[in-house]
């Protein structure tokens, strides 16, 4: 597995755009060694066969009949196409600290949940592409921690010209941090712990508020407000807060507040949340671990390789993440954050999982993509060997049925 950025990226400034995807939908057969669904055991000698984009049969290459004038792919290991759970790829760009290629982060006003990824996602932009090369055909992205509410974030395939071909959802969740880089200086607001959960709490008391008024007023209604709609949809728990929190302290708000307003709450990074195993599972609450090789300093200082296996280990729903970081990495891959899991107490089968069918549950989207089963999309991925060993490679992948890719990586 090669996690290097830079051979890419000199690659894309010398070229300057990323080529179109062919709009052909392949008739495809996928042979491989061993078959990995994520929804049941692994397949040995089996065979997947993709039609119109989506998988038509799964099964040991004895019992599944191969049409004839498919092309035939091989493998040593086939995987679902890999799902990073939280990133801020397609805002954030390829090039470091240009301000062209930071949408990420709107540092304006502390509170501002109107913010639509959708509106700034570039499906054209290079990263975009160098994720799809490793596998990652689906990301869920947008607005970054950084702000007490930074905005909205999107569920994406990685193809596409526009966000139009590339979106599996919207509007997928709304991006708040309780953490000391939501914090701001001097007199500024919020400035502590306490006027974070206040500000908080009154925006959501708000929104409760401007909902109670547009029922009572109907059709007369003649005035918006972006910001209460957006919260609005919390309340109403048709989608949640992504709560980016580390320290025990912030965990410990974002379960009360999700408790005393009866929303949904997904925990982002929870460095410290295998302290709080407990109390996150009796509340229900998913968890996107933070990536492994996040800088263990400040709120980051009791990260630990094991978080994720001990959170799956108290029965958390536990997906993986590429993350966030204002300078380098631009992203990381999550292949790589499963596989360093993987070998700290969260083993092959769960690691895998955290980035297909359990990222897929935790999102949302189990329904299209996850797991190689018949009626979803065809979003495979193919390997030389162990998808989780350093030395392999990702040979082909595949999304919607078209071969997206056919670079060895």
């Amino acid at each position: 597995m090669r996690t290097s950025i830079w051979p890419t990226l000199s690659f894309f400034v010398l070229a300057g755009s990323v080529p179109l995807l062919s709009s052909a939908t392949a008739q495809l057969v996928v042979r491989a060694k061993v078959v990995h669904t994520a929804s049941s055991t692994p397949i040995e000698d089996g065979v997947v066969v993709v039609r119109d984009g989506k998988i038509v049969a799964v099964g040991r290459r004895a019992d599944v009949a191969i049409p004839d004038g498919y092309r035939v792919l091989e493998a040593a290991v086939l995987t679902p196409g890999l799902i990073d759970a939280h990133s801020v790829v397609g805002l954030a760009g390829i090039l470091n600290n240009e301000r062209e290629d930071q949408e990420q982060l709107e540092r304006s006003q502390p509170v501002q949940p109107e913010l639509r990824a959708i509106d700034a996602y570039n499906a054209r932009d290079p990263l975009v592409a160098w994720l799809r090369e490793f596998g990652v055909t689906t990301i869920h992205t947008g607005h970054a921690p950084g702000e007490l509410v930074s905005g909205q974030t999107c569920i994406v395939k990685t193809v596409g010209n526009s966000v139009e071909d590339a979106v599996l959802q919207r509007v997928a969740m709304i991006a708040v941090t309780l953490a000391d880089s939501a914090r701001k200086s001097g007199d500024a607001a919020p400035g502590t712990r306490a006027k974070m959960m206040s500000l908080l709490r009154q925006e959501l008391i708000a929104a409760r508020e401007y909902a109670k008024k547009a029922e009572q007023e109907g059709e007369k209604r003649n005035d918006r407000d972006l910001r209460k709609e957006a919260l609005v949809e919390v309340l109403d728990k048709k989608i949640p807060l992504l709560v980016t929190a580390h320290k025990t302290t912030d965990i410990a708000n974002a379960l009360r507040l999700a408790e005393e307003f009866d929303i949904r709450i997904v925990l982002d990074g929870a460095a410290e949340g295998y302290l709080l195993t407990e109390r996150i599972q009796k509340a229900g609450v998913p968890v996107i671990v933070h990536p492994t090789m996040v800088r263990a300093v400040g709120d980051l200082a009791n990260a630990s390789f094991t978080t994720a296996a001990k959170l799956a280990d108290a029965g958390i729903l536990v997906a993986m993440q590429s993350g966030f970081e204002s300078y380098v990495p631009k992203t990381r891959v999550v292949l790589f954050e499963a596989g360093m899991a993987a070998a700290n107490g969260l083993g092959f089968d769960r690691a895998l999982r955290a980035i297909t069918i359990d990222a897929a549950k935790l999102l949302g989207i189990a329904d299209r993509v996850g797991s190689i089963e018949v009626g979803k999309d065809a979003d495979l991925v193919l390997f030389d060997a162990d998808p989780f060993e350093y030395t392999s490679h990702v040979t082909h992948v595949v999304i919607d049925g078209k071969v997206v890719s056919d670079k060895k990586r």
